[in-house]
């Protein structure tokens, strides 16, 4: 079975759902899947039509489908709370405190006419708290809770009732009764009508070019076991529904032996008029052609049963030789590699030529000072001995000089004149 792109999907529950509504959305009910489906002719179809909510259950006067409870939570202490009452259809009410017995109650048609107030006689102060009232219908899926705080006074001129934003609020008279109100009249509260009219599940047939009011009803089947067909199609067997649909809730349609005839527009209804359930589901079923036969081989005749003569010429097996080329990403990994160990190299001999550089650079400055430092500190001799030696010579006590003065600057001269005459020896 093929199933269609959501899109597709949405384009046909466009197209039929206003012509449904044109009708009265009420008697057909809500659009829930829309599918179109193509097969070939001469296969068999199954419309899938599943609602859990459709299990048939009987709802009996002594079954616990429907329920009522009343629960009280007092702020003091620490805000307990407790179950007093609960009641079901057909079964007496339960009241769960020996002291309420006779004074709390609900009416006995609560779900007649869906009134399920709750009446407390001689109002104590142990009354006080906020009550709920809790509505279930277990088979439905129904859950409604309604809360109302009841506070006790002594003054009649106190008594009133207001809505503090959340719930209503009683203020009643100590020693009177109240009615606490929870009303709820929807239909699935009352006694349904029989059995075979709340739940029914029925196929309709729309010929392409037929208009919607047109459409040819094809079965009817009720959860009391009841089925009507109205074509012959199903009195060929050619049409199908389970005989236990109401027990899984499946109500899919099956087709056999599909024909160009059956090309057209279905639809499967689903009513339960207890719970308020309308559901329908819509399929366009288009036939196509058949499949084509699988191919078959004629089998090999042997004309007068004799084998055909062996060859003595027997082929030897060929050998073919195939050549994967590498992987393009092999390829350049590797080059990668020899790339990265390239640069790698080149970088180190970059680092010990310039380490070399440098290093004969500072050898050169280094013998360059070294010569500068040794000529400084050579003619700093000189110098130093030549003024001591003449710092040692002492002079005739006859000397034609006038002072000293004019002594030291002649042995200036005299000492100056014996260096450069060693610096050009």
């Amino acid at each position: 079975m093929m199933h269609p792109h959501p899109i597709l999907l949405h384009i046909v529950a466009v197209l039929f759902v206003p012509r449904a509504c044109g009708q009265g959305s009420n008697s057909l009910g809500v659009v829930v899947e829309a599918k179109n489906i193509t097969l070939p002719a001469g296969s068999k179809a199954v419309l899938p039509c599943h609602s859990p909510r459709m299990v048939w259950t009987q709802d009996r006067l002594k079954d616990r489908q429907r329920v009522v409870h009343w629960d009280l939570v007092r702020s003091t202490p620490h805000y307990s709370g407790e179950r007093i009452l609960d009641m079901s259809p057909g079964v007496r009410q339960r009241v769960y405190n020996g002291f309420n017995k006779g004074r709390i109650s609900i009416p006995e048609s609560a779900f007649t006419d869906g009134n399920f107030s709750l009446i407390i006689n001689d109002v104590a102060n142990t009354d006080k708290g906020v009550y709920t009232c809790n509505l279930h219908h277990h088979y439905c899926q129904v859950h409604q809770s309604i809360q109302i705080q009841l506070n006790v006074t002594k003054s009649a001129r106190r008594e009133k009732r207001y809505w503090d934003g959340e719930k209503t609020v009683f203020v009643v008279l100590l020693g009177s009764s109240v009615v606490l109100p929870c009303v709820n009249r929807r239909p699935l509260w009352r006694e349904g009508l029989q059995e075979d009219q709340q739940q029914v599940a029925h196929w309709d047939f729309q010929a392409p070019g037929v208009r919607p009011d047109r459409a040819d009803r094809l079965v009817d089947l009720y959860a009391s076991g009841e089925r009507r067909d109205y074509g012959p199609l199903f009195a060929q067997s050619k049409m199908s529904l389970a005989e236990d649909a109401f027990t899984f809730g499946d109500f899919s349609l099956s087709i056999s032996d599909l024909k160009p005839v059956d090309k057209g527009l279905y639809s499967c209804h689903l009513h339960h008029h207890y719970c308020g359930l309308h559901e329908r589901r819509i399929f366009r079923l288009t036939v196509g052609p058949p499949l084509p036969p699988a191919p078959t081989t004629a089998p090999r005749v042997f004309q007068n049963d004799e084998p055909e003569p062996r060859s003595e010429d027997v082929e030897t097996p060929r050998v073919v030789n195939v050549i994967l080329p590498e992987h393009r990403g092999y390829f350049l990994q590797h080059l990668g590699y020899f790339v990265m160990t390239f640069l790698l190299l080149a970088l180190i001999v970059v680092a010990v030529i310039v380490l070399t550089r440098r290093r004969k650079k500072r050898g050169l400055e280094y013998e360059l000072r070294r010569s500068e430092r040794g000529s400084v500190f050579s003619g700093a001799d000189l110098s130093l001995e030549c003024t001591e030696l003449r710092s040692y010579n002492q002079e005739p006590l006859n000397s034609d000089y006038k002072n000293n003065l004019l002594k030291e600057r002649d042995m200036t001269k005299d000492c100056n004149k014996d260096f450069d005459g060693k610096l050009w020896k």
